[in-house]
Parts: C-alpha cells; structure tokens; sequence
C-alpha cells in the first residue's frame, strides 16, 4: 500500500492500547515527534487488545501470536491508524504482510526488578525466607529463577502494573517481578527494591524499548519516524530479535538475553531454560555491530547445538498440555 498523500497534508493517527503504562508510552512518542514535526497533528487512537481483555489466564496457555499487538495491526492494514507505539518485547519478531518495524526507540534499563511486600523491606532475592511467594506472568523469569533460587514458590500474576502491585501490598504476595523500565516510566522507580543482576535474569528480547509498526510503502510516515530512532539500541534490539525469531521462540518462552556495545562491537547473550529451572543453556557472542541480525541467528545456531532444540520442544509440549 503506497500512500498518495504526504504526511504534512494529514493528520497522522496512532493506535495505541488503553493500559495506563501504554498511554505514557505513546503519549511519550507523540511528544517527542510533536517536538521534531510541529507542522503536523498527531492523534491517539486507544484499543484493547486480547492480551488486555483475558485476565484469569496465564498468557503462556493463551498463545502469543500478537497477543498484545494484533487488534492495532488491523487497525493500522484498514487504514484507519498510521502507526502504533509498542513495548518492544510484545511484538512477535514475525510481522504480519504490509507491516514493518519503522523504528525503535532509546532503550530504559531493560533489566527485571524484585518489588517486595512491606514485611520483607531488609530482604534480596537471595534472602527471601524458604517458601515465599513470588509473582511473575513471565515464564522466562519463571525458569530463570527457579534455576537460582529452588526454594522460592512461584505464582502467575496478571492485571496491569497498579493491579499487581495491589495484589502484592494486599498479601498475596511476599514479591512480585516487573520490569524496571515499566515502574520508572510511571514514576513508580521507588517501587523498585532491587535490581536484579543478569547473571540471575537475563532480560525478554526488546525489553526497554518501544517498537514503532507501521505501514510497508508509507515513506512519509518512516521519515517521520526516524526522528525517535536510535542506533545503538536499534542495532542491539535486532541481534535480540534475530536470535528469538531464529529459536523459534515467542513471548512467552523461557529465552532471556543481554546485550551491549563498545565501539564498534556488540556483545550479545542468549539464554534458554526449562520451566522447572533445572536445565538453563547460555553462551555469548561478539562481533560487528553492523551484522546484528546475522550474530542474533549464529548465537541461536550455538545454542540449539547445546541442546535448546530439546529444551523448547519440551516445553511447547508442556504449554500444550496447559501443565
């Protein structure tokens, strides 16, 4: 679809999902592109998609095919939306037909964050008491954790951010996990009781960045685009993408990551573990950061050779059976 129309003759259209830590997120990329373009008028245009409406599931057994993402792509393939602003980590690496990635945005702190009941203020992850609850909708984290702290028990929690965080300081909970990027962008960052390092939990591929979709052939609209664009985040949130797309792997599968660059060269670790923790394969790559994509599908290559073929079978078998 070529657009007739350039974008300083029309109002450009942002789909976006209703969820608070959503709204500060568009509202954030309009902004910022408001600033850059003062000529043009940009509107936002709130949804609720499938991930947002199915509450007392675990999104694992829901599947992840565009979970988060998929009622804007319509939107956005009908014409009736000229973008849409997502967290990075709930876009599928696989794109529907007359979409593309138009940019990615500057990367927060990707890492996971431990947020903790009030009884447990003088405690870490690794001082929790044996048995305590923690909360987690992630199955990444999930695997990650039980790997480093087996006498922790582990819950599903769902809801937005506000919810989860009332579950917790209601008792239901002795801690949760969320992302620190999330807590920080809604001025929640003081929530955020530790930090937990990457040689415990190595983060979900794109977490941290906002993915801009838009239309393929819409060259205004990409020009546009560009002036949120960052390199160095790009170029690291490809290498995540390509190894994720290259597992096989989805959202909601026990694949954690961590990147940086220096110079010219981006370091990139990959990680993929069974549910139960007991067997967790990592390994790490380095090369230009020019071939992001290309060390994204190598380290993958690397992985499945140490047995993550095996690993993610597995646990696709275990979704499918709703264990």
């Amino acid at each position: 679809m070529t657009s007739t129309v350039s974008a300083a003759d029309r109002t450009i259209r942002i789909a976006s999902r209703k969820s608070q830590l959503a709204l500060v997120q568009t509202h954030w990329v309009r902004d910022r592109l408001q600033e850059s373009h003062p000529s043009h008028q940009f509107d936002i245009h709130t949804m609720s998609t499938q991930g947002d409406n199915i509450l007392d599931v675990a999104l694992a057994k829901i599947g992840d095919k565009g979970l988060f993402t998929k009622e804007l792509e319509v939107r956005m393939l009908s014409g009736d939306a000229d973008f849409a602003v997502h967290s990075l980590k709930d876009l599928p690496t696989n794109l529907p037909d007359g979409l593309i990635l138009g940019c990615i945005t500057e990367r927060e702190d990707p890492a996971d964050a431990l947020v903790v009941h009030e009884k447990h203020q003088d405690k870490q992850l690794a001082t929790l008491p044996e048995g305590s609850v923690v909360g987690t909708s992630s199955l990444r984290r999930l695997a990650q954790l039980r790997h480093h702290y087996p006498h922790l028990t582990f819950k599903d929690i769902r809801g937005n951010l506000n919810t989860r965080l009332a579950k917790l300081d209601d008792g239901q909970y002795d801690a949760i996990i969320l992302a620190v990027a999330g807590l920080e962008r809604l001025g929640m960052g003081d929530r955020v009781h530790q930090v937990i390092p990457s040689d415990v939990s190595l983060h979900a591929v794109g977490q941290g960045a906002l993915g801009i979709e838009c239309r393929d052939g819409d060259p205004e609209i990409l020009e546009l685009l560009q002036a949120i664009a960052h390199s160095a985040t790009t170029q690291r949130c490809l290498a995540e993408r390509a190894f994720l797309r290259s597992l096989e792997g989805g959202c909601q599968v026990p694949i954690g990551v961590n990147t940086s660059i220096e110079g010219d060269q981006l370091t990139l670790t990959g990680m993929v573990a069974r549910l139960d923790g007991q067997k967790l394969i990592k390994d790490s790559l380095q090369g230009p950061a020019a071939d992001a994509e290309k060390l994204g599908e190598q380290l993958a290559n690397e992985l499945r050779n140490q047995g993550a073929t095996e690993i993610l079978e597995e646990i696709f078998k275990e979704i499918q059976r709703g264990s």
